[in-house]
């Protein structure tokens, strides 16, 4: 039996902007391959992030940094393929946008040529303002990103909340409201108090998407694997799991294993 398809309305960098100006919550979930994009783009999601957390949780790193700009196009295309609805906005990958603006550029055309993908992220503020002004120039949508930004891991030595302290508050801010004026269509917030977040979210009129950000912000992203209860060692407080899907995948397998060795499976309606 088939299931027909929605009519689904595609959603563009516009659509997150007028979803803030009518008050519409955004929701965001990460994805690396098509299977499990296709359950989250048909589930409704708005914006499906192809992340640099890939490296941990498709490939087993420790940090986000081994992921290549190859391996982001691959992941980014499975995901491009299965999709409808939803915006598409992919990490750039440690390494493919810090050294230059042309390098920046050529890395965005990349993903942008041989995946398919709608948008690209990167992380920093200020100091990247020149790498995001030559991807836009290219006409290359940037979703941006700031606070606890996961590249620069061992120059903050610690995955700990930022911007606490007033000088590093008031660079956020000010790096946020750079990113509007340049031009980014969105921001992702990551990992800072709930109350600064709001202000940011307050004196800029593109979307904020936060991560560990309280809810003062436009929308939420998680990490798909955390919400579903795939990893059990990963329990930060921002996280709520909707499943928990280790339990029962492990369940499941196990009686599988235990079928198997009593010859229960398969049985005579399991065979030709």
């Amino acid at each position: 039996m088939s299931v027909a398809k929605k009519d689904y309305k595609r959603i563009t960098t516009k659509s997150l902007i007028e979803m803030k100006a009518n008050g519409e919550k955004i929701s965001m979930l990460t994805a690396y391959d098509y299977t499990m994009a296709k359950i989250v783009d048909t589930a409704g999601i708005d914006v499906i992030l192809v992340g640099d957390s890939a490296s941990n949780v498709m490939a087993g790193h420790e940090t986000t940094l081994p992921i290549t700009l190859d391996q982001m196009i691959y992941h980014a295309s499975s995901v491009v393929r299965a999709i409808e609805r939803a915006l598409v906005v992919v990490d750039l990958p440690f390494g493919s946008y810090q050294s230059d603006p042309k390098e920046a550029l050529r890395s965005s055309i990349r993903i942008m040529k041989e995946s398919g993908g709608h948008a690209v992220k990167l992380e920093g503020g200020k100091e990247i303002k020149e790498s995001i002004k030559k991807i836009l120039n290219a006409g290359i949508p940037v979703m941006g990103h700031l606070g606890l930004t996961p590249q620069s891991i061992y120059k903050f030595g610690t995955y700990t909340v930022r911007a606490k302290e007033e000088e590093e508050a008031d660079k956020l801010v000010e790096d946020a409201k750079l990113l509007e004026r340049l031009g980014c269509f969105a921001l992702v917030l990551e990992k800072i108090p709930a109350h600064l977040a709001e202000k940011v979210a307050k004196s800029i009129s593109i979307p904020v998407i936060g991560i560990g950000a309280g809810g003062g912000v436009d929308g939420q992203v998680l990490v798909i694997h955390d919400m579903l209860g795939m990893n059990n060692e990963f329990s930060p407080r921002f996280l709520r799991r909707y499943m928990n899907l280790y339990e029962g995948m492990t369940t499941a397998i196990g009686q599988y294993v235990a079928d198997v060795k009593s010859s229960d499976f398969p049985n005579e309606k399991e065979q030709y």
